[in-house]
């Protein structure tokens, strides 16, 4: 029934598991996929969406690593946009309305068409061990199925309990049963665990709403796409979304359930989302403000039902449907389900190495929610990671990892090992220190090379990224090495309102005023023609751009990561005793001798060390 071994026993098919899979499949590995229910592979549980702020960085680095999110995401979206636009492009992200039901039939078809991946529907319902070491797990049919290593990405499923106003039951999410056993396992041997919340609001008739009472919001114009390759391809056609506000009128309707809300009576004692916060939170927390804008998606092509995004909530059904009759547009709203809130078993990702494999078992991993995280891509980039660091460990290679000014998939798993969490992590980008490196548009150039050399990104990716940079570059050069008369570019730069020039200058040096962007130096009948004999693609050219009016910025980040590397590279012997180290404070002895940072660079970020903490090991270390 099953093979005498694999290599990787990968749990749970959300976007974490399913990347999972994907990664250590590909590279290799007899990967086995088991999930309780084969029909929900890669399930959007939440908004039909992907990308956004920084999340949509993530997704791109998926993408440039090999994974599938990208272009499972542009083969099912029903809308793109680019947001941030009028940022620097360090804040560009791109996020893309999804048809919820292709996605998940899109990941199971890529699946499915995975050498090496297999498949089989159970629950799993606790973890084999010998001494220190993964061996396999168990299911709820008593089954023992053997692993070199195993991947838990269990998403919300872990004794999930699922809250509507004063009602509560089991589940993993609505119409779904929890995960019993594993949390137990992994309690009996040794492992921390703790509850967190995250909750989703209602789904509702599209014909039952008046879409002209509210507010318009179509995709970009001209729509780019999330994957490098080209297996996909931008849309041609969009779906619109739309906006409406709640009311004093509904925030009072509202408070009329709070006193049977899990929220405020106690039922639920866990932390949840801090940024994705349910509409009671809101009105309760911001109770200066009269309104509070609400989302309204389609979740598909053609279905009629819609997600009503901002408007997450645990209270009961009947107080949820009055309030949200009160929204403008909603006067006679019909709902398909109630919103609900659900607690779930997590393990804080201290005790986990930068592989993502637990410091107490070797050869298990853990990735997704499991760590404390919330999002699809937060939960994609770490099965990613994980099914890589499992494929390598099989194999006796050298573990893959990315440094905090490598990718956000770096700075996210820096982050959550290092610091830990104590409510749902959310990537934003104020978390990572060098934004200006990692943008959306360079993830290829910044990660297909390393991908390529563990095996996982294709030939025809990297041949495609040095053929982009390549032609970036000669561009870039073009215009460092390229005058332009004042008669040129006067009237360019005086309708720009940006200063005339007396003389012929260097157009690098023009291009790089702020006032000044591509369509305008596209006016100028050399970059024109450049253009059209290099055939350079909206990519190039926005990369072009980029490298020319960012220079200085990159240059400076690049410096700053240069001195972050050298840390990077100061190790710190496995399990070392800071007792040792009389000079340092306690609290220092204490944070590191539970976390083990397997550099110096990495004990610099933990909270209660100290710069002068850092010095000491510095000179202990010979530096």
């Amino acid at each position: 029934m099953f093979e005498k071994e694999y290599d990787v026993i990968v749990v749970g098919a959300g976007h974490a598991g399913s990347e999972a899979a994907a990664a250590a499949a590909n590279m290799g590995s007899s990967t086995l996929l088991i999930t309780m229910n084969l029909q929900n592979i890669g399930q959007m549980s939440c908004n039909p969406a992907m990308g956004g702020i920084a999340k949509g960085q993530i997704v791109r680095e998926i993408d440039a690593l090999g994974g599938y999110s990208g272009i499972i995401s542009d083969k099912t979206a029903i809308q793109f946009k680019m947001l941030n636009k009028s940022k620097g492009p360090a804040m560009w992200s791109p996020r893309v309305q999804s048809d919820r039901m292709r996605f998940s039939e899109e990941w199971r078809l890529m699946l499915e068409q995975t050498k090496n991946l297999y498949f089989y529907q159970e629950m799993v319902a606790g973890i084999m061990v010998e001494g220190d070491r993964i061996v396999g797990v168990k299911t709820s049919l008593g089954l023992e199925i053997k692993g070199k290593t195993v991947v838990l990405t269990n998403g919300t499923f872990l004794n999930g309990l699922i809250h509507i106003g004063e009602k509560q039951f089991g589940g993993g999410r609505a119409g779904e049963k929890a995960a019993t056993g594993i949390t137990k396992d992994l309690v009996d041997l040794g492992f921390d665990s703790g509850r967190m919340k995250t909750g989703t609001p209602p789904r509702v008739d599209g014909r039952s709403l008046d879409f002209s009472k509210m507010v318009v919001q179509p995709g970009d114009e001209h729509p780019e796409k999330f994957s490098y390759s080209d297996s996909t391809k931008p849309l041609t056609q969009q779906r619109d979304c739309h906006m409406s506000y709640t009311s004093p009128l509904v925030h009072e309707m509202l408070k009329e359930g709070f006193d049977r809300s899990p929220m405020f009576n106690g039922a639920i004692q866990s932390i949840g989302p801090r940024y994705c916060p349910s509409i009671e939170d809101k009105i309760n927390r911001f109770a200066d403000k009269d309104r509070h804008q609400l989302f309204v998606e389609p979740e598909g092509w053609n279905t009629v039902e819609y997600y009503i995004n901002g408007f997450s909530t645990s209270l009961p059904e009947e107080v949820q449907f009055k309030a949200l009759k009160q929204v403008e547009g909603f006067e006679n709203v019909k709902f398909f389900r109630p919103g609900y809130a659900i607690e779930y078993d997590y393990f804080p990702p201290t005790q986990l190495k930068h592989t993502l494999e637990t410091k107490l078992v070797s050869g298990l991993f853990f990735a997704g929610q499991i760590n404390g995280t919330t999002g699809y891509e937060e939960a994609a980039s770490q099965g990613l990671m994980a099914g890589i660091n499992a494929h390598l460990k099989v194999k006796e290679q050298d573990p893959f990892i990315l440094q905090r000014n490598e990718a956000y998939i770096g700075v996210l798993i820096d982050d959550l090992i290092t610091k830990g969490t104590e409510e749902p992590y959310r990537m934003f980008t104020s978390r990572a220190e060098y934004r200006t490196l990692l943008r959306q548009d360079n993830a290829d150039f910044r990660l297909t090379p390393r991908s390529h050399a563990i095996g996982l990104a294709s030939d025809e990716r990297l041949k495609k990224m040095e053929e982009k940079k390549e032609s970036a570059q000669k561009f870039v050069n073009f215009f460092k090495e390229t005058s332009v008369q004042p008669e040129e570019i006067n009237p360019i730069l005086e309708s720009n309102n940006s200063a005339s020039v007396k003389q012929s200058d260097k157009m690098f040096k023009v291009f790089s005023r702020p006032e000044i962007g591509m369509d305008d130096m596209r006016k100028l009948s050399a970059v024109e023609e450049f253009i059209q004999v290099n055939n350079i693609d909206h990519e190039v050219l926005t990369q072009a751009e980029i490298q020319v009016k960012y220079a200085g910025y990159i240059e400076k980040e690049k410096n700053n990561a240069d001195k972050l590397n050298r840390l990077e590279g100061i190790k710190i012997p496995v399990n070392f005793d800071y007792s040792r180290l009389k000079s340092l404070s306690f609290e220092a002895k204490e944070k590191l001798s539970a976390i083990q940072p397997a550099t110096v660079s990495q004990a610099s970020r933990i909270s209660g060390v100290s710069p002068n903490d850092i010095s000491v090991l510095l000179v202990y270390m010979g530096r």
